[in-house]
């Protein structure tokens, strides 16, 4: 009798991305997966694959909303209010997570070392996404005048993403708020 699932694995995956965002690949075990989604360890393989197969389906699924929310941000066509509101909605977020979590990417990028190659294209090609979306705001705000033509949009860039990699890493509960904004309103001033 072929295997019948009775769940609702998309339900189940987004329950397990929070297992594996909170906890990270090695220390979730097969117990806090199976808690954490409520189902048993026979439907868990048979409807993911195991544990690696899993994480990977689960740090797509978290990078979409990533991807999501750059393209609602680039819809704004106005680079100045959409990295100004990227810095403000990654404080509002370190602050208002009781749990700490941080970015379930940037996260795997701090543990990349022990993960397989398809964990770090998917986390490459990831934070090379966020990278771009400054480059492309910045390139789109000098061009309109909007930011200083002096500014070099690729180092501009990659300062930008650090800074936001910064936050969201100190935001896990070693920088105070007041200490995350200074952060960010230091990468506005930058493109200021």
């Amino acid at each position: 009798m072929p295997w019948e699932k009775s769940f609702d694995e998309e339900a189940a995956l987004e329950k397990a991305m929070l297992v594996f965002w909170e906890k990270g690949f090695e220390p979730a075990s097969i117990a806090d997966l199976i808690e954490g989604t409520g189902i048993n360890r026979g439907s868990l393989y048979n409807a993911f694959g195991g544990k690696q197969k899993l994480f990977v389906k689960a740090l797509k699924k978290y990078d979409r909303y990533r991807q999501d929310t750059l393209a609602r941000l680039e819809a704004l066509d106005d680079p100045k209010k959409a990295i100004t509101a990227l810095f403000d909605d990654v404080v509002t977020k370190a602050v208002t997570d009781q749990d700490r979590k941080g970015c379930f990417l940037f996260n795997t990028a701090l543990e990349i070392g022990s993960h397989d190659k398809e964990v770090k294209e998917i986390v490459s090609n990831g934070v090379r996404e966020n990278e771009a979306f400054f480059r492309r705001s910045i390139e789109v705000g000098q061009a309109r005048g909007v930011f200083r033509k002096d500014l070099d949009p690729g180092a501009t860039a990659k300062t930008l993403l650090a800074l936001i990699v910064g936050i969201r890493v100190l935001g896990r509960g070693v920088f105070t708020e007041a200490a995350l904004r200074t952060i960010a309103n230091e990468a506005k001033r930058l493109i200021a």
